[in-house]
C-alpha cells in the first residue's frame, strides 16, 4: 500500500519538513556522485553499532555524530522516494500540529530514539544503519495520534490491478506498524553482519512519536483523538 496524500490541508506552510525532504535529496545526489567512494562514505556517516560500542580510544563527538549524519543517508532510489513520500503525506499536518521548532527538534529526537532500537537488538552489527525512516516512523506515530480518523488516498495493488482507496489513518497506520513489529521479530535471527530494512528503527520511532508527540503539540485547541474530541 503506498500513501498518496491525506484529506487535512495545513494551515501554514511546512517549512521544516519541505528542508527535510529537501536536505535528503541534496544529499543522496551527493552520495550518487561519489561513485567508488561511496562505501568509505556511508562507513563513516552511517550508524554503525559495533563501532560505536566497542572499547576503541574514540572521542564522544565520534560516537554521537553518526545519530545525526545517518538520519539523512540512503541507500537506494526506493529507499529515498519511499522515505519521502511518507513524510511528505504525514510530516506537514504533523508540524502544522506543533509549530516548526518543536517539529525540528522533535523530528531529531525521534531519529535517536530509533536508532538506539535499533542498536540494542544488534549491538555487535557492523553494518552501517542509514536512512531518515526512524524519524518518520515516529512522524506516523504522531499523526496517528492527532489524526486517526483522518482518511489517506492510498494506493492499493489487488493482483494485477491497481485502485485508489481511501483508508483512515488508524487502520493504514496500525496495519503499517504491525508488519514492521513482526518483521523485525523475525530479523532476530539474523546475523551481526547481515545487512536489511532497520525494522526495530521503525518500531522504535513509532512508538517514541506515539508517546512523545502530547508533549510536543501546540496547547489552546480542540482535539479529535480517539474518544471524541477535547481540549489541550
Amino acid at each position: 500500500m503506498i500513501p498518496l496524500r491525506d484529506r487535512i490541508p495545513s494551515s501554514s506552510f511546512p517549512i521544516v519538513n519541505v528542508i527535510f525532504i529537501v536536505i535528503n535529496v541534496l544529499v543522496f545526489f551527493y552520495e550518487f556522485s561519489l561513485g567508488t567512494d561511496l562505501n568509505s562514505f556511508i562507513n563513516n556517516y552511517g550508524l554503525v553499532p559495533a563501532y560505536l560500542l566497542s572499547s576503541q580510544d574514540t572521542s564522544l563527538i565520534d560516537r554521537i555524530y553518526p545519530f545525526f549524519t545517518s538520519m539523512f543517508l540512503h541507500g537506494g532510489w526506493l529507499h529515498l522516494i519511499g522515505n519521502m513520500l511518507y513524510l511528505y503525506v504525514f510530516g506537514d499536518n504533523v508540524e502544522d500540529r506543533m509549530g516548526h521548532f518543536k517539529y525540528l527538534l522533535f523530528y531529531l529526537i525521534l531519529g535517536f530514539a530509533a536508532a538506539f532500537a535499533q542498536i540494542i537488538t544488534n549491538v555487535h552489527s557492523t553494518i552501517p544503519m542509514v536512512g531518515a525512516s526512524g524519524s518518520i516512523s515516529g512522524v506516523l506515530g504522531a499523526y496517528i495520534l492527532f489524526f486517526p480518523k483522518s482518511r489517506i488516498l492510498t494506493l492499493v495493488p489487488v493482483f494485477f490491478f491497481i485502485q485508489l482507496v481511501e483508508i483512515p489513518a488508524a487502520i493504514l497506520l496500525l496495519l503499517w506498524f504491525i508488519i514492521q513489529f513482526f518483521s523485525g521479530v523475525a530479523s532476530l535471527a539474523a546475523t551481526k553482519n547481515a545487512g536489511g530494512i532497520a525494522f526495530w528503527a521503525h518500531v522504535g520511532g513509532f512508538v517514541a512519536g506515539l508517546v512523545l508527540a502530547r508533549f510536543f503539540q501546540k496547547k489552546g485547541y480542540y482535539r479529535t483523538g480517539w474518544f471524541g474530541r477535547y481540549y489541550s
